[in-house]
Parts: structure tokens; sequence; C-alpha cells
């Protein structure tokens, strides 16, 4: 995550333009260091949520309200005491600090007009809300910091806020190439993205990285290899970066892997493009960060939850995947029955020509175009009893193969529905999508089902809906039970049905009313396809495409299992979304 001094910047830029002149409406600490403001300005209420949590310092926007606690802590009461209505005149950001100031102005018990601030510190274990006068003298904080805790600064009522100089690095938005030059090298030999980070405030190791390439550099490469040339060249990089910032022009971007969120920045990210991670783009960085924790939080619940279904199903795997090799390598050892059946034959043909003790027949074989064949004997057997043997080893080796053909059989379904069941966790979204997964491994009993004596109520979960650049209603199944509802209840004999090749994955049905599809239509379902199954990490998948009266359910089969012939395939893309 990189809320960095950029980030910080376009928050600061966003929150001028939305707060500065509004009054303060409401203030309340919801959560421990966490303080919630509600300001109305242009007739229209804003809500400002800050935390100084050490785990997760943060600040931005939110349509959400937060309930307050009925007893409203000694800080919280402080702050509406003294800015309780009062006017934000001003919004600013300390340098490229992580530090924000939030200026406001009020009417004192005297009836005077005083002023105050709001200091915001989001420095990770360092972070704190700091209320200040003018003269910047420290009236309270969120958290206090006496001496024996940090000997740079204490943050304490009746202490001056400063920033300890041993913080302080150079600020990009203000230095010459000369300023940058001494920073740069007195980094010492390290990488040269980690002698930016450090050298410069506000810059994060993504945004490091991101300069460093786009300055044409080696991400390996030490700092100390570098020529001043070079070192100029990284210099009019970051400059051109930190115009952009002074200018107010900002990226807020997220960029996602599997639809999970793995990072933001309010500057583009090409490495992270490059690298296959989709970027989502927003006109409002509040609302990328109100998104980014939202869905990191549901996705870390929704991987929370799976884990103990998870663990059920690969074990199970593991086992039915151990006894699938043990089968096949039995039915491969039944290939060699024919072989003793001939044996035993050509004993009985030719066998009166022996007269004991040999160690081989030497005969043709008839059943080969007369070819020379070596029959193996056991010498202390005569030729009948070696017919014999051969013929029993024969007989078990035949009724191995029908025995382990048909568990075989058994155990290939058992794999891939075990697999089909794993990709379903992977592409599950919310918890209904869990309870259904739960509910097909209890009624295959990989899970026992707790008897209560009631009817058990089986849990519902939609499939997937979008609708098509040209208008055609798309639907993706995420698990088996939604595979089969989409293909045999929602889809119709003249839809088009696409599944990856080969694969576990999502049934997806495109309902065309016996319309005839447009090419761009069959490439956003294959893409759907692509990205609702095993391979989505690919570059490209391999998907099979039939109209739905051709596909059939597989008899006996576990929910959702198909089978189907002259089919069509194309390679396409995986994509998450359509219409784009």
């Amino acid at each position: 995550m990189a809320l960095d001094g950029i980030v910080i910047a376009n928050l600061v830029k966003e929150l001028q333009d939305s707060l500065a002149g509004g009054h303060i409406s409401k203030i309340s600490m919801p959560e421990k260091n966490e303080l919630f403001l509600t300001v109305k300005n242009n007739a229209r209420n804003y809500r400002l949520l800050i935390s100084s949590d050490a785990s997760l310092p943060l600040i931005y926007l939110t349509e959400q309200n937060k309930t307050a606690p009925l007893v409203a802590p000694g800080f919280c009461m402080l702050l509406r005491k003294h800015i309780g209505s009062g006017k934000i005149t001003e919004i600013r950001q300390m340098g490229l600090e992580r530090i924000i100031r939030i200026q406001t102005e009020q009417l004192n018990e005297l009836g005077d007009l005083t002023q105050k601030r709001l200091y915001i510190e989001l420095m990770g274990k360092y972070s704190n809300i700091i209320f200040t006068d003018m003269e910047d003298t420290i009236i309270d904080s969120m958290r206090h910091v006496p001496s024996h805790v940090s000997s740079l600064r204490e943050v304490l009522p009746g202490r001056k806020w400063f920033l300890p100089d041993q913080l302080k690095k150079l600020d990009p938005l203000h230095m010459t190439d000369s300023q940058f030059l001494e920073a740069f090298r007195a980094a010492g030999n390290v990488p040269v993205p980690k002698a930016l980070y450090t050298s410069l405030t506000g810059i994060s190791p993504v945004v490091a990285d991101e300069l460093t390439a786009l300055a044409g550099l080696d991400l390996r490469q030490d700092q100390g290899s570098l020529s001043d040339e070079d070192v100029l060249r990284l210099f009019r990089t970051v400059e051109h970066c930190m115009d952009r910032v002074k200018d107010g022009v900002f990226e807020p971007t997220m960029y996602l892997r599997k639809e999970i969120p793995q990072e933001f920045s309010s500057v583009r990210l090409n490495l992270f493009e490059a690298d296959g991670y989709t970027a989502k783009a927003y006109d409002s960085v509040s609302l990328l960060l109100s998104d980014y924790y939202s869905l990191r939080d549901s996705a870390m619940k929704i991987r929370q939850k799976s884990a103990d279904l998870r663990k059920v199903v690969t074990t199970a795997l593991e086992r039915s995947s151990r006894k699938l090799i043990l089968q096949e390598r039995q039915m491969k050892d039944t290939e060699k029955k024919d072989k003793f059946r001939v044996w035993g034959d050509l004993l009985n043909t030719y066998g009166y020509t022996l007269t004991g003790g040999e160690k081989e027949l030497v005969c043709e074989n008839y059943y080969d175009n007369n070819k020379e064949v070596r029959v193996p004997l056991d010498e202390q057997l005569s030729w009948s009893q070696n017919a014999k043997k051969y013929y029993d080893r024969y007989a078990k080796l035949k009724r191995t193969e029908e025995a382990v053909g048909a568990e075989l059989v058994k155990t290939r379904q058992e794999t891939e529905h075990l697999s089909s069941i794993l990709t379903a966790l992977d592409l599950a979204t919310e918890e209904s999508d869990l309870n259904q997964v739960k509910e097909e491994l209890t009624e295959y009993r990989y899970i026992r089902r707790h008897l209560t004596g009631k009817k058990v109520k089986k849990p519902e979960s939609r499939p997937l809906h979008f609708v098509s650049s040209d208008g055609f209603d798309i639907y993706v199944g995420k698990n088996n039970y939604q595979n089969e509802e989409i293909t045999f209840k929602i889809a119709s004999g003249s839809d088009w049905w696409f599944h990856a090749k080969g694969i576990p994955g999502s049934h997806v049905v495109v309902k065309c009313g016996q319309k005839e599809l447009p090419d761009r239509t069959f490439e956003e379902a294959a893409s759907l396809a692509a990205y609702y199954s095993k391979g989505r990490a690919s570059e490209k998948v391999e998907v099979d495409y039939i109209q739905r009266r051709f596909v059939k359910k597989t008899t006996g089969g576990p929910p959702g299992f198909v089978i189907y012939h002259s089919n069509w395939s194309m390679m396409a893309k995986p994509r998450a979304e359509v219409g784009k």
C-alpha cells in the first residue's frame, strides 16, 4: 500500500475543494484512535474519517455514517468545545510529508474570534492527531508521547508541535539538482529505488520503482554505479512528477489481481500494468481509498472464512489424486494381460515339442504373422503347468482391469469434482457463495451434516450477471450449483454456452433470444469464461463455445458436469468485466 506524500497531496486538494469554507457540525470518535467529522458546506454534508491507528492510518471522505459511542472520550469532548461549529479556513499538507494541517476559526467563550490547528500525522506507528493553537502549542492529542517513549519529540499538552530534523528528508517539491544529487549520493550504496525513497520525502517504494523505470534505469542497479548524468536524468523524471503534483494533476488508480486490491497510487504505475494487474481509475481519491479498504477487507474475510473449506477440499483432493495415480499404474500393468494369454495358447500348441527343463519356448506366433517369439518358462514346471500359470495371470489381470476400470472412472470424476470446488472457492465473492460450496461438500459427504430435526434450507446465491457491449445478457456461474442453474434453467436451447477448455471453471451463458450474436459479444463472453476459470492468471485461455441445446448433463455426475461435442474454440484474454 502506498499512502505516500503524493496520495496525501491528492487528498488535500480534494479536501480543500470540498471542505474549505465549511462549518464543522458534528465531531465523534466511533472507534479508538478514530475521529469522524461532519462538515456542512455548499448546502451539503461531508463526512471525514480520520484514523491514527498505527496499523492503518488513513483519512478520506466517505458517504457512510458511523454511530458515536454513548459516552464521548475526553479528546472528542475537547474538540467539541473548541472547534465544534468552527469554520474550516484552510487544509494544507506540510511539504510532501504525510502530515495534514486543518485550520479552523470560531468564537471562544468570550465571543472573540480564535483560530486552532489540527495536525493529522499519518506516519505508521508514529501516527497521531494533534490539536494546537496558532502558535503550535499542543492543547491535546489523540495519543500522548512522553520523553521516555520518544527522545526525538514529546507530544504532550503545553509542548510545541514540530517535526524532528531526524525525520526530515529532502522536499522534492522544492529542490535543486545539486541538492538532489547530494541527498541521493548520501543514501549509500543501495539500489536506486531505495536511494530515492530514503532520501526524498513522500516517495513510497512503489513510486520509487516507477520513477526509476521511467528514467530508464535498472531497478536492481546500485546508486553508486550511476554516473552524474544518470542521476540528473532521474532528477528530471522526479521533477516532472512533482510539477504535476504542484499543479494538482493526479491519477488515482487501484491495482487489482484476481479482483483483490493489491496497490493504489495517485500516479499511474506502468510497472504494475505491465505485470498483469488490472488498473481501475477513479475521479475521487477518497472513493478509491474507501473502495480499496472495503474490498480488501471483504476479500480477506472471504479468504479467512473459506480457509476451513479449502482445507477439506485440498485434503480430499490429495487423497483422490494419490488413489488416481495408483489406479492408473494398476491399469497400466493390465495392458500385459493379452501377452500372457497368447503365451498360454502357444504353449498349448507347441508344448508337446518340449522334453522338460527348458528355460524358454521358441516358436512362431500365429497371432502376429508367424513372427518368432520366445516364451519364458519355469524349468521346474511342465509345459502344461507353465501354460496354466500364464492363463491364471491373464485371468487375474483381466479381473483387475474390470474392477479398477470402474473405480478409475469414479476416481477421475471425484478428482475433477474436487478441482471444480477448489476453483469455486477461488471465485467466491460473497459469504452466500461459500455457503453453497459448503452445501455441496455436505451433499457429497466430505463434510458431516449436523442433524437438528429441522428441514435444511439450501443456501441461495445468485450467478453473476453482465450486459455485453451489444446489449446481450450474460450469466456466469461461480460454483457448480450456479453452473447447473444457468445452463439448465436460465439458458434456452438457442442460447450460447461457453467454458474454458479442459480446466475447471464457470459456465457462461449468453441469452440471445433467437438473434445472431455479434463477434464482439462472442469475444466478451469468452473473456469472462477465461477469467472465471482456473486459467484466469494466464495470458490467453482456450474457450469452447456451443449452442446450449448440444450441452448434456452427465448421467449420475455432480452438479454442473456436462458433455458436449462438435463445439468451436477460440483463444480469449481473461477479463473480469465486459463493455469496456
